[in-house]
């Protein structure tokens, strides 16, 4: 009832987003391009469809070959403008998601800003200057034109069945899609079917190429100093606690009959009162909580309880296919700068 209320205005929303693609589109409204390759990794929906793992298969496929730098826009940062991750940074200056990507992976340049386009001149004005850029979450960000564009959609909430906001959660009309040099549907069963897949691929009418994926998690937990078998914590009483879009899979892969659970908002920040919250629920129980929430949360609860789950993407089928496609892409533009 609530989505038919709200079907006009997700009308005159879809209508204003459309105007503003054909301005890009015709060259009225400006985009700038930059002679380096750029992958664009993003979506239609409103968060929830892994773009972090993504952009960390990508720099793992990467890395070894290229110098690498991620620029995201910084969600929820306490600080402003252009910010390259340095020996002082935290997760409250860059936002959880770079910080993440800037302790994972040391030998990447990671920035915030939400002028992608200042942020690019940025990078690439540094003495050794990034090969390859990945723009997290910027498929929307259309006054840069990135060379490659990568759409994600999740499992059982495609864009396809969506509607525009505020009557549903797309950012832009389904044609955006178009924009993308290639879909990655997220967060499939490990056993989805063929006929599944197939039948998505006609629901999507999509004319690019279209790969599935997975969310893989690991078999340990982390904390600072221990690792510990997930089989071996699945008996015993813990406190699991979320602060991520979507968070049933992390809890239903990790959750015991006797476990407390806490959720918070995506990109929570957690204040005084939260923790002494998750403190007291826990009492001397293991607290483990997501990749994304512990880089926020490292600190300020204690270290031996503290523990997170990392996740990956995982390619259901076409994965060879796939890192053929970016490694070509990435070898071409190079080689053309």
């Amino acid at each position: 009832m609530l989505r038919k209320i709200l079907l006009p205005f997700a009308v005159l929303y879809g209508l204003v987003m459309r105007l503003r693609n054909f301005l890009y589109d015709q060259g009225l409204f400006k985009s700038f391009g930059f002679n380096v390759p750029i992958i664009a990794v993003g979506n239609l929906s409103m968060g929830g469809t892994g773009k972090t793992p993504q952009i960390e298969y990508l720099i793992r496929l990467l890395s070894d070959k290229y110098r690498i730098a991620t620029l995201s826009r910084g969600y929820k940062r306490q600080s402003k403008g252009f910010l390259l991750a340095d020996a002082n940074a935290t997760a409250a200056l860059l936002g959880d998601e770079p910080f993440q990507f800037y302790q994972k992976f040391p030998n990447v340049r990671v920035a915030v800003d939400a002028d992608r386009k200042n942020g690019i001149e940025q990078l690439l004005a540094l003495e050794e200057k990034p090969e390859v850029i990945l723009l997290d979450d910027a498929f929307q960000h259309r006054r840069v034109k990135a060379g490659f564009y990568i759409l994600l959609t999740a499992y059982g909430d495609l864009f396809s069945d969506d509607f525009t906001l505020p009557a549903g959660n797309l950012r832009e009309p389904k044609i955006g899609a178009k924009r993308a040099n290639m879909i990655i549907v997220t967060k499939c069963p490990e056993s989805i079917s063929d006929l599944a897949i197939e039948n998505i691929r006609k629901n999507l009418k999509a004319t690019q190429p279209v790969y599935f994926s997975t969310i893989a998690y690991d078999d340990s937990v982390y904390s600072r100093d221990n690792i510990v078998a997930v089989n071996e914590i699945r008996g015993q009483q813990k406190l699991l606690l979320a602060g991520i879009a979507k968070p049933e899979p992390f809890f239903a892969y990790l959750q015991g009959e006797n476990d407390a659970v806490l959720r918070f908002a995506d990109h929570h920040h957690f204040t005084e009162t939260d923790l002494t919250n998750i403190k007291e629920k826990a009492q001397d129980k293991m607290i483990v909580t997501t990749e994304k929430d512990y880089v926020r949360l490292k600190g300020q609860l204690p270290a031996a309880q503290l523990f997170y789950l990392p996740i990956k993407t995982a390619f259901v089928q076409d994965q060879p296919n796939f890192d053929q496609t970016i490694l070509n892409y990435v070898g071409k533009s190079t080689r053309n700068r």
